[in-house]
């Protein structure tokens, strides 16, 4: 006998659930080997790009950098520490936390996310090309939207 579903959701429901998760699946896996790809004849891996990425605009502390990435603290300060050792970043005082320091990329970080940019843009270009600007549009709409309902949903889980 089948096992009885929570109140509310349906098979249906279900099985969209579990495909979404694979297909996010597959998308990380992907995106990670194009990354790796981009990232390696500039001299970084993936994790370290997403990380010096995520530091471009404005220093951020390690904590600050997870939570926008949804990864370990303890990740990104590995990797932090990596990028600072390697001359690609540098730790600054942080006015708002004097023990939180802020991360921020050096010019030679910057020059080695520089040189990314064309194979990102030729990337970029042939995915829009295979999906067409709206339907492209589109997609980074709908994945904004649903990082954003899990953030909701795991914030505050009992609230729906």
């Amino acid at each position: 006998m089948p096992e009885p579903l929570p109140l509310g959701a349906t098979r249906a429901q279900q099985d969209l659930l579990s495909r979404t998760a694979l297909g996010v699946f597959r998308l990380n896996g992907q995106f990670l080997s194009v990354s790796e790809e981009l990232a390696g004849p500039a001299g970084l891996t993936a994790a370290w790009w997403q990380v010096l990425g995520a530091v471009l605009r404005e220093p951020l502390p390690v904590a600050g950098i997870a939570r926008s990435m949804g990864i370990t603290r303890q990740s990104v300060q590995r990797i932090a520490d990596l990028l600072a050792a390697k001359g690609l970043a540098e730790y600054v005082p942080n006015p708002a936390h004097r023990r939180a320091k802020l991360l921020r990329p050096t010019e030679e970080g910057r020059a080695a996310v520089a040189r990314i940019s064309p194979g990102h843009a030729a990337l970029a270009a042939r995915l829009a090309a295979e999906l067409g600007d709206a339907a492209f549009a589109e997609t980074v709409r709908t994945l904004e939207r649903l990082a954003n309902a899990l953030d909701t949903l795991t914030t505050h889980p009992n609230e729906t």
